[in-house]
């Protein structure tokens, strides 16, 4: 179904494209201009409560399904969306703002999320186990936990909804997801996907809405046994309150200010590759992004100079050109938060070494100078394209400032020195260290989260048979 064959997009319920009741639609906007992209029924607690019942209905025979109907359905899933590549890299370039490089990595991504789950399904087991009685048979086995919310956001929306949906199918469980307000339309089509590949109907739900009015009710509907959402960290505070209420089952990938470390014995031309990398994929609208870069002092001015001239050629041209880097900001909310940054920065004595400006939508990728504790952009998350770059006269100074913050998601260093290399991983409080390579590293099987206010728990092919299953523990006495 192309955008153009109906006017109104529908919920995804139940295998079928469901109107709100009430009639309520929003619009949803191309952020390179504002422009009307789609418009989408707007869903309530009506259609939330509809979605999870129809989710926990077909629980009910889909926790049954054999493991050769899950991993065709799930290997179908990931062949159709590499055939249909060309529509969802057009989706994410004109419903999320991506660049064409961005949108082809994250399309690439998603199928190779989908497939990695395919690995899941046989690794759903448990083992036997040693009894303290004669004639016990001891042993566990993991079952699904039921219906799983999934709250995306809209940086990565197809990567987070393959990557979710996918685990959760791959356990057994069913999934309601909500979309951000910004991308509903990519996770619609996902869901269809889903549904071509095989997958029964209510094994994948899609509700649209606004996540602060609706997100609640899916939170706490009694048949969600397991949360799982990735946005900011306020959000997801409110989100485990809730799920500690509820006793339920939640995983949280929040917010970052990821710090990248440069000592002098690094090799300057992948420093700076992976400082321009790590900061500006998706104009800086990424958790991990390196928004805090400190740089030892003898390699320091050679940096800057290097750096600024990088950062000053980034292509903002048309989407769809290979070459252009950045894009546009997602939406009004999020622009003036970036404004605000730099221009506290700016009235408090930070340095604009290059960038600052706007055009349109678009903000120049900037690289700040002197930046102060006093200023909103030393400690806070700006999601965008600012990045602060600081001088630091050896590694315990980087690992000071570096653990001088309230997040702790991913981090980095460059360095030829393996004893500094590792001790900078052991002693940076974050839940992911990467050694001369950039903070924006993800993969399917990996254990993906923070510490502190970056999240709670983790993402992953084994760290979801974790969060999506439930051991159990059986014992049989056998007659001698």
């Amino acid at each position: 179904m192309n955008i153009a064959e109906q006017q109104t997009l529908g919920h995804w319920i139940n295998g079928e494209w469901l109107s709100s009741q009430d009639r309520g639609t929003f619009t949803v906007h191309n952020p390179v201009d504002d422009s009307a992209f789609a418009e989408v029924a707007e869903g309530s607690a009506a259609e939330i409560n509809m979605a999870v019942e129809a989710a926990h209905e077909s629980f009910q025979s889909y926790r049954n399904t054999s493991v050769n109907d899950r991993e065709a359905w799930l290997a179908r899933a990931a062949a159709l969306l590499e055939e249909r590549r060309g529509e969802f890299v057009d989706l994410l370039i004109d419903e999320a703002g991506s660049t064409f490089t961005k949108a082809q990595f994250e399309t690439g991504k998603a199928v190779s999320f989908i497939r990695a789950a395919i690995g899941m399904v046989r690794r759903v087991s448990g083992e036997t186990l040693p009894s303290d009685y004669p004639g016990r048979l001891s042993l566990t086995w993991r079952e699904p936990r039921g219906v799983v919310a999934v709250i995306t956001p809209f940086n990565v929306p197809l990567i987070k909804a393959s990557r979710l949906c996918a685990n959760a199918l791959a356990t057994g469980s069913t999934v309601v997801l909500l979309p951000s307000e910004h991308t509903p339309v990519i996770a619609l089509k996902f869901a269809q996907l889903l549904n071509y590949a095989g997958f029964p109907p209510g094994t994948v739900n899609v509700v649209a809405g606004n996540g602060y009015k609706i997100g609640d009710s899916l939170v706490t509907h009694p048949l969600v046994k397991s949360v799982t959402f990735t946005g900011s960290t306020v959000v997801g505070k409110h989100i485990q309150e809730l799920c500690a209420k509820g006793n339920k089952h939640v995983t949280l990938e929040l917010g970052g200010k990821n710090p990248l470390v440069i000592l002098d014995d690094a090799s300057l031309q992948d420093a700076v590759q992976g400082a321009v990398r790590g900061m500006f994929m998706h104009q800086g609208q990424a958790c991990i992004s390196s928004s805090r870069i400190y740089v030892q002092k003898g390699i320091y001015p050679k940096f800057i100079e290097i750096y600024k001239g990088a950062v000053a050629k980034l292509g903002r041209g048309e989407l769809r050109d290979p070459d252009t880097i950045i894009g546009p900001i997602i939406s009004d909310r999020q622009r003036e938060r970036i404004r605000r940054h730099i221009s506290d920065a700016q009235e408090k004595g930070a340095e604009v070494l290059v960038g600052g400006d706007w055009d349109g939508n678009r903000c120049e990728p900037t690289v700040l100078l002197n930046v102060s504790e006093d200023m909103e952009c030393f400690a806070e998350e700006t999601f965008g394209p600012v990045v602060s770059v600081y001088v630091i006269d050896d590694l315990d100074q980087a690992l000071a400032a570096a653990n001088n913050s309230r997040y702790g998601l991913s981090s980095a260093i460059y360095t030829s020195d393996i004893n500094a290399a590792l001790r900078y991983a052991k002693s940076v409080e974050a839940g992911m260290v990467h050694i001369n390579g950039p903070s924006i590293t993800d993969e399917a099987h990996v254990p993906f989260g923070g510490v502190g206010d970056s999240g709670f728990g983790r993402e992953g092919t084994e760290a979801d048979i974790d969060a999506l299953t439930e051991l159990k523990w059986v014992t049989v006495q056998m007659n001698s």
